[in-house]
């Protein structure tokens, strides 16, 4: 826990409200206290550059490297012998160890080896890699020589691959001869070639890692070998970077138009990373943190392997999912063997889990004793599975809220600093940094409790984006115009008395039914509280008379056998008693899956196109296209199309 001495506070420990504030009303202060518990080779003097809005700067003259305050710092630190990473795949049956020697040693190599391969400070990597160790190695032999690289989601298809390929410009591709899932095995070196084939970009060279049961054959004009890249590589130094070059590109998963390269700079990226693993998830550098999510995400980046390394302590790497690897109790048998003290994952995935062990089977609070809180993020956390959470764990269950974009939650319960109490639906209070206000489509700010859209007052805090990849002008228009003097979240919610956050939905989901604005999330929250309903969306669809109604798609808990047309007409009840006839909802849909992407978001403007007969693609991000038949299916029955 840090302390601040600014002007009429001497000690901030232990309360949220003196810390927000202060990071509000002594922005500059604030982070440059923070700011001096990472390392720089030149500790910067400008802490705020903010003369050419909406373009800010943090830190813009100081000098740091991010693989150095990953990993070499702890290792001068004396603390080289700290495990650094656990790795876990029930796929493969494999574990092992890395501590943060290990990690130096293989990272400085492959670092060395990318310097062989021409890499330079500047130049773009793409890594497109399963949760295998290489790829955490990969990301961070980037950072250690100044190369930006952007983490593709492994499998993606190649349209997908060649897109992000054209458009960072590419000039090495680190891969592995496939991934694998319960039941399948994705082959990625047939990905990576159509790929190829298909981009205007030719990357001149791509690395492989081989896995042992599934290699690849390699192209000799252009492929690479991992293990033969390696030899006689010599170990590369750190490369002494400006705070604001970039990290690392991540594209947004949107589901149409060109992806947006979001981009990270370096040194506000380190000194917000670190400061969260105290002060919001109360880690210490002793514990075991598990983020469950794919380095190919925002979660992955930030919390599966940036910021625990920064920070110093071990985190999970787990090749897996919740169901089915083998079953509905694999999360707790991680957390068993590792004694981790956090656990962060998507609620997706734990209703996933309830789905299948309804009764918490799998659950024996004697072996996960040593795990103090659950977080929860990607999407709006029901109050029924914080429930079914809170009564089979006795810890707290936290849902917290960020982007992307932001890199780290724009609202949570910062536990480190001071344990709020949990309103079930919200994700608690803003974090430090963000100034967060609920406006109206005039620009006006909303009073509490009242629905608007969700926006931050700019300058936004460190490790936010500050612009996209080659795109200043997409980046103001994306974020910035609606909204001026603000960054747009897309999100619509209020904020309580308490200046709690309730993020309903995103904008377009709020719905206008005969003039009332309506949340999806709030009547998602009803539904999601009957008894036999393990996961549910609402979206709002066309119609003649009131504009838009609403309607209900529900899968059900495992076993249900009840009668399907008395469960819709709970439903239908249930949402017209808590939201009010005025909701106008009468359709509901039981499906035995929602489509989804990767990441676990629901498609919900997909099904709404389909159900509008809006001419529709099927996702890119789409994890199982087989799901939108029987949606189509389900519409014709209830004759919406």
């Amino acid at each position: 826990m840090f302390k601040l001495s600014l002007e009429g506070v001497s000690d901030l420990s232990g309360n949220y409200k003196k810390t927000y504030d202060s990071s509000i009303k002594n922005r500059e202060d604030f982070w440059k206290i923070i700011s001096e518990d990472i390392f720089w080779y030149k500790k910067p003097t400008k802490i705020l550059n903010s003369s050419k809005p909406p373009f800010y700067k943090w830190f813009e003259d100081g000098v740091t490297n991010t693989c150095y305050n990953a990993v070499d710092i702890h290792i001068d630190n004396g603390r080289g012998d700290k495990i650094a990473i656990i790795y876990d795949s029930p796929i493969t049956g494999t574990k092992y160890k890395l501590s943060y020697k290990d990690l130096k040693e293989k990272v400085s190599n492959f670092a060395g080896a990318l310097k062989n391969q021409g890499i330079k400070k500047g130049d773009r990597v793409i890594i497109y890699m399963p949760m295998i160790p290489q790829a955490v190695i990969a990301m961070l032999a980037c950072g250690r020589i100044g190369a930006v690289h952007s983490v593709v989601f492994g499998g993606f298809a190649a349209n997908e691959l060649a897109s992000r390929i054209d458009d960072s410009k590419a000039k090495i591709i680190i891969s592995a001869s496939c991934g694998y899932e319960p039941g399948r095995t994705v082959h990625y070196k047939p990905l990576l070639n159509k790929a190829i084939e298909i981009a205007n970009h030719k990357p001149e060279k791509c690395i492989i890692w081989q896995r042992e049961k599934d290699k690849a054959e390699l192209d000799p004009n252009r492929d690479i070998d991992w293990i033969e890249s390696i030899k006689g590589a010599k170990p590369a130094e750190c490369e002494k970077m400006n705070s604001n070059d970039y990290a690392y590109i991540l594209y947004t998963s949107g589901t149409t138009g060109t992806p947006k390269g979001i981009v990270r700079d370096i040194g506000g990226h380190i000194v917000a990373l670190k400061w969260t693993m105290k002060n919001i998830y109360n880690i210490d550098q002793d514990d075991v943190w598990w983020s469950a999510s794919d380095i190919g995400w925002i979660v992955g980046h930030s919390y599966i392997v940036y910021a625990p390394l920064f920070y110093g302590c071990t985190t999970v790497l787990f090749e897996g999912k919740p169901v089915g690897t083998p079953n509905a109790g694999t999360f707790w048998r991680v957390i068993k063997d590792y004694n981790v003290k956090v656990f962060f994952t998507a609620p997706t995935a734990l209703r996933a889990v309830k789905r299948e062990d309804p009764d918490g089977n799998f659950i024996n609070k004697k072996e996960i004793i040593n795990l103090k809180a659950l977080f929860l993020a990607g999407e709006r956390a029901d109050p029924d599975t914080v429930t079914w959470l809170e009564n089979k764990l006795s810890i707290p269950i936290i849902d917290h809220w960020w982007q992307t974009e932001t890199g780290w939650p724009i609202a949570s319960n910062p536990i480190g600093i001071e344990n709020l109490p949990i309103k079930k639906g919200s994700p608690t209070v803003p974090m430090p940094g963000y100034d967060v206000k609920v406006l109206d489509s005039n620009k006006n700010e909303l009073k509490r409790n009242q629905l608007g859209s969700i926006c931050i007052k700019l300058p936004l805090p460190p490790s936010c984006l500050p612009t996209l990849w080659n795109s200043d002008k997409r980046f103001v228009d994306s974020y910035l115009t609606n909204f001026p003097g603000y960054y747009e979240t897309g999100d619509a919610g209020y904020m309580d008395e308490d200046d709690y956050i309730y993020v309903m939905s995103r904008t377009d989901d709020v719905i206008n039914t005969a003039g009332h604005r309506l949340s999806t999330g709030a009547m998602e929250e009803v539904i999601s509280n009957h008894p036999d309903v393990a996961e549910c969306a609402v979206l709002g669809i066309h119609d003649d008379l009131k504009g838009q109604i609403p309607i209900g798609f529900a899968c059900l808990t495992s076993g249900c056998n009840r009668e399907h047309l008395e469960i819709c007409s709970e439903i239908v009840n249930l949402v017209r008693h808590d939201i009010g006839p005025v909701a106008s909802f009468k359709y509901v849909a039981l499906v035995s899956a929602l489509p989804k992407t990767r990441s676990g978001k629901i498609l919900r403007s997909t099904i709404r196109k389909i159900a509008d007969g809006e001419e529709w693609e099927m996702p890119a991000t789409v994890e199982n296209p087989l799901v939108f038949d029987e949606i189509i299916n389900v519409l014709e029955k209830l004759k919406i199309i």
